[in-house]
């Protein structure tokens, strides 16, 4: 049994809501990742399971190792078809607004979502959720956005009418954001969720290698390229791995093909946080990941020095300006947090 983590009057109202709505629009934030789209088509696939006219729509395009989930090809990429995407914003009896806190999330459709005059629901797990919907479902203790959209349909009653296609978006949303379950991930709760999924048939063997064994050859060239220009900060037990356009350009950069370099290396003995810079392929920004391992606050971290946030040990954020300014706030942050970065011996 699951624990009733979502507070009922959320559950009742949400139920009004979804018996009266004829047309449903599910929106998630910019560059999705898998639990962007694999809670999107979770919901999707059981919004369809009830006949509802149901659209997702998220603000770019998302990662090739993505685009084997069911239903994906249906995914309305709002930067492509933003007229269309605004008139279905705009007739919608309910928005539910999927893995992301605050507006300035979903980017240029940000306007379009505030002006309708649709319900909006949000399911979260980000700290700290801006006041835009009418009904929030934000639980940061949550492996993922996808266990709380799994949590929400089995709390409304219909944990039989999941179908093997939304079990599988689902357990996908949950597997990455939890790096294949090596963080975030040790609530026994996480596990009795994903043998609920096995038993609509999935395979999570092979949902692991369409997601983390289908890239390309230049990813893994990408990948040496950038380890080889890793620097280790040993007195902080830290590691920064970074990424200009100029590099991306070298090695045929795809959408998605840093995913998970952030990661890698928590592998090397004794550093506990790691940081990735990335120039932005399309605007003047760089992207930045952080990870962590033990109780090292990547969010606090992120908060503080790049205006960004997230979760305890996975968080993120943005900066304008050279990647080498990046590179020095990111060391005056070392600096500032060292007390607790040292390890104890």
């Amino acid at each position: 049994m699951l624990t009733k983590i979502i507070a009922q009057s959320n559950i009742d109202r949400f139920i009004k809501w979804f018996e009266r709505a004829e047309n449903i629009v599910i929106v998630s934030h910019v560059a999705p990742d898998g639990d962007a789209i694999g809670s999107s088509l979770g919901l999707w696939h059981f919004l369809n399971s009830q006949e509802k006219n149901a659209n997702v729509i998220v603000p770019n395009a998302f990662p090739d190792f993505l685009k084997w989930m069911p239903g994906s090809k249906d995914i309305l990429i709002y930067e492509r078809y933003q007229e269309f995407a605004d008139k279905l914003i705009s007739e919608a009896d309910v928005i539910c607004c999927l893995d992301f806190n605050a507006l300035k999330r979903i980017d240029n459709m940000a306007g379009a979502v505030a002006a309708s005059p649709a319900r909006k629901i949000l399911v979260d797990h980000h700290l700290q959720p801006e006041d835009f919907c009418d009904i929030t479902i934000s639980h940061p203790g949550m492996s993922s956005t996808a266990e709380l959209v799994f949590r929400l349909i089995c709390r409304m009653g219909y944990f039989e009418d999941i179908t093997k296609a939304g079990a599988e978006c689902i357990y996908t949303g949950m597997m990455t954001d939890t790096g294949g379950f090596t963080f975030n991930s040790n609530n026994s709760e996480v596990y009795f969720i994903i043998s609920e999924l096995l038993s609509k048939g999935i395979d999570k063997d092979e949902i692991y290698r369409k997601v983390f064994n289908t890239y390309s050859e230049n990813r893994l060239r990408l990948m040496g390229h950038v380890l080889t220009n890793m620097k280790v900060y040993n007195e902080y037990n830290a590691a920064l791995i970074t990424l200009t356009k100029e590099e991306q350009k070298q090695f045929n950069f795809m959408r998605g093909d840093s995913e998970g370099f952030v990661n890698i290396p928590l592998s090397i003995k004794n550093v506990m946080f790691t940081c990735s810079l990335r120039e932005d392929e399309e605007k003047d920004i760089i992207r930045i990941s952080f990870r962590s391992v033990g109780d090292f606050p990547t969010n606090k971290f992120a908060a503080e020095f790049f205006g960004g946030g997230g979760h305890l040990n996975a968080s993120g954020g943005e900066f304008v300006g050279p990647i080498e300014d990046a590179i020095s706030l990111f060391e005056k942050g070392l600096k500032a947090y060292e007390h607790l970065l040292k390890v104890k011996s």
